[in-house]
């Protein structure tokens, strides 16, 4: 169990705190829907949840394998749609590996991205795409 706490601080702002760590992370609702967009919106972090979920999966299996996956990254694109209310529509995410990481430990490491705990978490109806550069 993880405890985290959240302000409204004004201004569709809010202060998250995570209990453990005392690390903090602003929001702020997007231009689209009232806010500034000055800092991550609330949905902005599913999707770079997402990301940092499936990079943290695939090094946790690259490391059991000896394999280092410094330098790899994931873009995520997140898309909102309307209807029938606001909500993520769709989470494409693009993870390029670092050029030392053999082709045979790819579907391992694919696997663990498609296994991560937030792809499992996240509702069938929001698209959530991986790709591997």
């Amino acid at each position: 169990m993880v405890k985290m706490h959240t302000v409204y601080a004004g201004g569709l702002h809010c202060e998250l705190i995570h209990e453990p760590s005392s690390s903090k992370i602003e929001t702020d609702a997007p231009k689209d829907n009232l806010g500034k967009g000055e800092r991550f919106s609330p949905t902005d972090l599913v999707g770079a949840a997402l990301s940092s979920c499936i990079l943290t999966t695939m090094a946790i299996v690259a490391e059991r394998e000896g394999i280092s996956l410094v330098g790899a990254t994931a873009e995520v694109v997140k898309e909102m749609v309307a209807t029938p209310s606001r909500r993520i529509g769709s989470l494409n995410v693009k993870v390029q590996m670092p050029s030392g990481v053999p082709k045979e430990a790819w579907e391992k490491l694919k696997q663990a991205a498609y296994n991560c705990p937030v792809k499992k978490s996240i509702h069938p109806d929001i698209q959530a795409e991986i790709s591997f550069l």
